[in-house]
């Protein structure tokens, strides 16, 4: 018999989700503490801590598939797909880009398929060894660093001497170190950062929003270029490549999940330096990354009983999160994926039409001048600083022709020098 009341606040919790995925800057963790913050009003009203938790939960999975629309076609990111602005908005730009949110949902409901297959095998190793591979994170964060540099050789160009991949590695190697020590920085000066509204600080807003987002539109207003009009193609992905890109989403997600303060885009780096071999296989991949995350910060929650997301966290301090819960909550999990599978591909469509109505260069000052109210609004003048730092620091890759994804060492520098 279906409960109406539950199916009530997962629906809630799915709206929460596309409210915070399609509006840049807006994280899931918002609406989580809220809602704790309400939790004793709510219970008073005839709600169940359950109940509560089953809209966050939803929230945290609807959020990971809408999410990549801002991405796509602003070139806004949160902390979570700030990689999905390189390729999604480059298929974009070729009037790809309702292709690219299609990808892009494909990686989170195939997810979330691969994530639950791998629910036994991955819960027994961490919960096994959980305490001897956390000594090696550090290292492992070292190695994927240093993989990313070496695999860069920078723009071909006719007539280059044999030795310039050097140049380009060395640029590689200072991106990441800049932005590192900005990121040990922010994290450093933290408690500076405040919000003027009283809403959540979130210090990796500006960080994230600068490198990747306001330099993107910078770049974007320095040039003629306008939304072309975007066409409804056709995946040529092969099967063969798609399943490839999907599993490997799926475990770097569902292993980073178990990892403390290594976020989703540090998995899909790594995932990065693996399969993808194009911009459509690397776009399934991040997504993949992010939604099997989001599930297996659940899994985690019970197996070890560490919260590893914000979403977890809020569901910890909810409930008593047993064994019958988790299998209702993955019940869940399918039910608000499917909706929203359905539900991204038809927002990406009306999106792509919207879009299309609007001048480029006035939508990309529109928003920039959103990110700036956006970080003015949840981290105030300091939380400017720093997006005015990260912005200088973003467009050093464009400049000097180098991939974006060294720009992550923002991320891990500060968790590499905290591990080692």
């Amino acid at each position: 018999m279906i409960d109406i009341a539950l199916a009530a606040c997962v629906t809630l919790g799915f709206i929460l989700g596309i409210l915070s995925g399609l509006t840049p800057g807006l994280h899931i963790n918002n609406f989580a503490t809220m809602l704790l913050a309400l939790s004793v009003h709510l219970v008073d009203l005839g709600f169940t801590p359950y109940q509560i938790a089953s809209i966050v939960l939803s929230a945290s999975i609807s959020q990971t598939f809408f999410d990549a629309i801002p991405a796509i076609f602003l070139g806004a990111p949160d902390s979570d797909t700030a990689l999905t602005v390189l390729p999604g908005q480059r298929l974009m730009l070729d009037g790809r880009g309702i292709e690219a949110v299609r990808l892009s949902a494909l990686g989170s409901s195939g997810s979330i398929i691969v994530a639950l297959l791998l629910v036994i095998p991955l819960s027994w190793i961490f919960s096994s060894y959980y305490d001897r591979l956390m000594k090696y994170v550090g290292v492992m964060l070292l190695a994927i660093a240093l993989m990313m540099i070496k695999s860069e050789h920078g723009p071909f160009i006719e007539g280059q001497g044999s030795l310039v991949h050097w140049k380009y590695k060395a640029i590689s190697a200072s991106l990441f170190m800049t932005s590192g020590l900005l990121g040990i920085f922010a994290f450093k000066h933290e408690s500076l950062i405040s919000s003027p509204l009283g809403l959540e600080p979130q210090v990796l807003l500006p960080l994230l929003s600068g490198i990747f987002g306001a330099s993107s539109l910078l770049l974007s207003l320095s040039t003629d270029a306008k939304i072309p009009k975007q066409e409804e193609t056709t995946i040529k992905m092969p099967a063969g490549l798609l399943a490839r890109a999907v599993f490997s989403g799926s475990l770097g997600g569902s292993v980073v999940a178990w990892i403390p303060g290594v976020s989703p885009s540090v998995a899909s780096i790594a995932t990065r330096l693996g399969a993808p071999s194009s911009e459509e296989e690397f776009l399934v991949c991040i997504a993949g990354v992010n939604t099997a995350n989001a599930l297996f910060s659940l899994v985690a929650l019970y197996v070890i009983d560490k919260p590893r997301s914000g979403a977890a966290a809020a569901i910890q301090e909810l409930m008593v999160l047993d064994q019958n819960a988790l299998l209702q909550m993955i019940l869940i999990v399918l039910a608000v994926g499917a909706a929203s599978y359905i539900g991204t591909i038809a927002t990406a469509r009306a999106a792509a039409h919207a879009f299309l109505a609007l001048n480029y260069r006035a939508l990309c000052v529109s928003v920039l001048a959103f990110l700036v109210a956006m970080t003015l609004a949840f981290t105030g003048i300091f939380g400017l600083f720093i997006f005015f730092l990260s912005t200088v620091v973003g467009l050093i890759a464009p400049i000097a022709g180098i991939h974006k994804t060294h720009a992550m060492g923002v991320l891990m520098l500060p968790l590499i020098v905290h591990y080692l």
